[in-house]
């Protein structure tokens, strides 16, 4: 996984993360988007585009938003 969207999407699904994503790897889920870690080639171009700031690579994920990232792993998981 290089990428995990974080709690500033939930409920705001602003969508532009989708748009920039030039490998069609942000799915959304009933509360907010998540990043495939399978197709994500870790461009970033999500990142800078995120309006709500909602977006880190997954090194730079705060301690408060880990967990994000199992709730990422069991979206796709469960898909």
């Amino acid at each position: 996984m290089s990428y995990v969207i974080t709690s500033a999407c939930v409920d705001e699904k602003a969508a532009d993360c989708v748009d920039a994503c030039p490998v069609d790897c942000i799915h959304e889920g009933e509360d907010q988007y998540y990043i495939d870690p399978d197709v994500c080639i870790a461009c970033g171009a999500c990142e800078t585009m995120c309006p709500v700031a909602a977006i880190y690579y997954i090194d730079d994920v705060p301690k408060e938003e880990e967990a994000y990232i199992e709730k990422a792993v069991q979206f796709f998981n469960n898909k």
